[in-house]
């Protein structure tokens, strides 16, 4: 009986001592992409490039589309929620609240393009991304710069670049504390544009100075990082981007990768 239950054990720890250990990935990412208003085509690239980064950086990606996917029951598996060219009037009161309570227990959120088109009338959300779009001119090449090196996924951007994009222009911050990350230079494309409201037509001169493309910042208990870049397909293949977006995404999810001064 004594020899018996040797062996058993025996075949049992050789068993377990065989089998893979299977190791928790960094931290859970829920990409949203729900759209009410216009839909940027690059959406669906840019959820494979997501992917694709999720496998490199061995972390774990939901994708969905359903503000249903927005609760307190959902959203209590994520570290993090990634807002994917979003816009319009999205989510209800139930979902915002839902939201706003996921920040609160100090997780954090990726905006990505049109994230700062979306939710006009809901102050907290405004907040939370920054600043929202206003306008833009036609797709064209201009000069980013690097505003501050010391955030996550900027190591290998020149100091200032050639990029092709649509150039938002943004209103003013809602609130301070905005940590700027990149921004654009107005001297190097033609920011004019203008909008027809109500048959009225209203021109538009550009940000002047200084126009911010990218930003962080700590909020209501977690964190925030906002990216304008994004419009086309093509930028979900570029390596300086993606370097970019992930810097964001495994900040706001984790707090960490800032470098001290």
């Amino acid at each position: 009986m004594k020899k018996n239950l040797l062996t058993l054990l025996s075949i049992t720890f050789i068993v377990l001592a065989s089998m893979p250990i299977v190791q928790a990935k960094q931290f859970k990412a829920l990409v949203f992409t729900k759209t009410s208003g216009w839909h940027h085509e690059s959406i669906n690239a840019g959820v494979t490039a997501l992917r694709k980064m999720a496998n490199e950086h061995y972390f774990d990606l939901q994708w969905h589309a359903n503000a249903s996917k927005i609760s307190d029951k959902q959203l209590k598996k994520f570290d993090v929620i990634i807002f994917l060219s979003t816009t319009g009037d999205i989510l209800n009161e139930e979902q915002q609240s839902a939201m706003e309570r996921f920040i609160q227990s100090g997780k954090g959120f990726v905006g990505i393009h049109s994230a700062s088109d979306t939710e006009y009338q809901w102050p907290w959300y405004q907040k939370l991304v920054g600043r929202n779009f206003v306008t833009h001119p036609k797709i064209q090449t201009a000069k980013l710069k690097v505003e501050n090196r010391n955030f996550p996924g900027l190591a290998r951007m020149p100091d200032e670049f050639l990029w092709t994009d649509e150039w938002y222009q943004f209103s003013d911050a809602h609130g301070g504390n905005l940590n700027y990350v990149l921004s654009v230079d107005e001297s190097s494309y033609n920011a004019k544009t203008k909008t027809k409201t109500k048959n009225k037509a209203k021109e538009f001169n550009g940000m002047g100075n200084f126009h911010p493309m990218a930003w962080y910042h700590n909020y209501d208990g977690g964190r925030s990082f906002y990216t304008g870049l994004g419009h086309m397909d093509s930028h979900f293949q570029n390596s300086l981007f993606l370097n970019h977006l992930y810097g964001g995404i495994y900040w706001a999810a984790t707090g960490k990768g800032i470098i001290k001064k």
